[in-house]
């Protein structure tokens, strides 16, 4: 008997290091609304080497302290990262109109609705040295 629980806590630990095998950078959990994934990066020429990530490529590459929230399920995510000048792509433009449904603890509530630059797809607002910076989701549920 003790031979079975000494193999099964073997084998719920050997589970646990493979499954925490994303290390540091990453993190997938279950949200009601949908997977998330969660990156970080040093800096923003570290992350655009992530394929699986695909930092957006107007992320200037001496960015630092690079956090990003994903919908695996969809296109929404939320963007933080430290200095670096925004390159001509990034233009002054609307704040966003629709909220964003993805949290992270170092996202403001309702900074979405304060940014003031257009980046492609992404909502910009630089606040000192700190760029927030969301998309919207753009993908529609097909549930009814």
């Amino acid at each position: 008997m003790n031979t079975k629980i000494t193999a099964a806590v073997l084998a719920a630990a050997t589970a646990m290091v493979t499954l925490s095998g994303c290390g540091l950078k990453e993190g997938l959990t279950e949200k009601a609304n949908g997977h998330v994934k969660t990156v970080g990066y040093a800096t923003g020429a570290e992350g655009k080497r992530d394929a699986d990530a695909r930092l957006p490529e107007w992320v200037p590459d001496g960015a630092m302290s690079i956090t990003e929230v994903i919908r695996t399920t969809g296109s929404e995510r939320l963007l933080k990262f430290t200095g670096g000048t925004l390159p001509a792509v990034c233009v002054p433009g609307a704040a966003a109109t629709r909220p964003a449904t993805l949290s992270a603890q170092w996202w403001p509530q309702g900074q979405e609705s304060r940014t003031d630059k257009v980046c492609g797809e992404w909502h910009v607002l630089v606040q000192g040295a700190d760029v927030y910076a969301f998309k919207p989701e753009t993908l529609v549920s097909k549930r009814s």
